[in-house]
């Protein structure tokens, strides 16, 4: 089978060789057209003038693009210079034919076709004139409608350029609607899994640190409570090891994600709470109001939110006291965490910044509020500047509507 040969590929690539093909095209069927052409009654005969004329014209057709109604205009008056000379008419027609077409199919074509009009009204009238025939002669309106027709074809040419243009551009578009699309989603899901990981790392530590020093400090005189603090240190990793198992499986498959552990939720706060041990500080976990069960992703953005709440107030604030109030509301979870720790002034301006130098803690807590239309609040829980003032995270979870 032979090779497909582009053509258009080729024109675009080269213009330059088809504008030459274009005007070497015209020349030699106009130099055809005037050699052949029967002389009429007070014709002159052909000589190397109208060779010539129909030459020029031809040769002008090189620019019919860059100038498509300069073009026109030069065809036109060496067309009517051929024509006042009585050579035979309508020999070199093949030229201004190509520039008629030019001109109505550029993207700027007011003035090509005001020279066209005048092109044909001209050429209507001389034939009147000298043939002696009416304006609705046959053979006048035979070339009228040549002339028409090519007007005609060089503005459906340009339509349908135009209507391809459109296409590509919307394809482009979409092009560009789907990678911007695709680049939200692969940030989003970047930063949820900031988020767990953040979360998980920063309650394992935290209550490993506490129940370590424990072990360490009750080693000599007490081994069966050191015993108790390294399995709760044990159960802890193990718990977040398989946190981590379920979110790995989530990110590599959906369905390989159906029999990992669940998500924790509100059930899971008691627990959460013995993690820390008698070591710590109190934690005093309160419910208030019916508590109901909430949406999956509710109760899992409560559970995060207590989780590195907790976390924050045993790293940074070294409290006696900290408060957990989980009060079930019309419509929502509001949630409180308070401690009666020091609050050292962190990076997001309230108070301790949860996540270290950039404050991932709080963020995270705030994110995951805001995906749900709730809010997260942080900052002292006494008056600023006094010692012991404490920390509080306030959060509001909408519960209606959420999956």
């Amino acid at each position: 089978m032979a090779p497909r040969v582009d053509l258009a590929g080729w024109a675009r690539r080269m213009p330059w060789a088809l504008d030459a093909a274009v005007c070497a095209v015209a020349a030699a069927a106009s130099a055809y057209r005037i050699g052949t052409g029967a002389l009429e009654p007070g014709d002159r005969a052909v000589d190397g003038w109208a060779f010539g004329l129909g030459v020029a014209m031809a040769v002008c057709l090189a620019a019919r693009r860059r100038r498509p109604a300069l073009v026109l205009g030069a065809v036109s008056l060496l067309w009517l210079a051929y024509h006042m000379r009585d050579y035979p008419g309508g020999a070199p027609a093949v030229a201004v034919w190509i520039a008629l077409y030019s001109a109505a199919a550029a993207p700027r074509r007011r003035a090509g076709l005001a020279v066209a009009v005048l092109l044909i009204a001209a050429d209507a009238l001389t034939r009147s004139e000298d043939s002696g025939v009416g304006p609705f002669d046959a053979v006048l309106d035979g070339s009228t409608v040549v002339f028409v027709a090519m007007l005609l074809l060089g503005d459906a040419v340009r339509s349908r350029r135009a209507r391809l243009d459109e296409y590509e551009g919307r394809l482009v578009a979409l092009a560009e609607r789907r990678e911007y699309e695709a680049a939200q989603r692969v940030a989003e899901e970047r930063i949820r899994i900031a988020r767990e990981l953040h979360d998980v790392s920063a309650h394992t530590i935290t209550v490993i640190g506490v129940q370590s020093s424990v072990a360490a400090e009750l080693l000599d005189d007490d081994p069966a409570a050191a015993r108790e603090a390294l399995r709760e240190v044990r159960r802890t990793a193990g718990a977040a090891l398989r946190e981590l198992r379920a979110a790995v499986h989530v990110l590599r498959d959906e369905d390989e994600a159906e029999g990992a552990a669940p998500a924790p939720g509100l059930d899971g706060l008691p627990r959460l709470v013995r993690a820390y041990g008698e070591a710590g500080p109190r934690i005093d976990l309160r419910t208030e109001g019916d508590a109901r069960p909430m949406p999956r992703l509710v109760e899992l953005t409560a559970y995060r939110i207590v989780q590195e709440a907790l976390a924050n107030a045993l790293r940074h604030g070294d409290p006696e006291l900290v408060e957990v109030i989980v009060r079930y509301r019309d419509g929502g979870l509001d949630l409180e965490i308070r401690d009666d720790g020091g609050a050292p002034r962190g990076r997001d301006g309230h108070g301790r910044d949860g996540g270290g130098p950039g404050g991932h803690g709080l963020r995270g807590m705030a994110e995951r509020a805001a995906g749900l239309g709730g809010w997260v609040e942080a900052g002292r829980s006494g008056p600023a500047g006094a010692a012991g003032s404490g920390f509080r995270v306030r959060a509001w979870l909408p519960g209606e509507g959420t999956a």
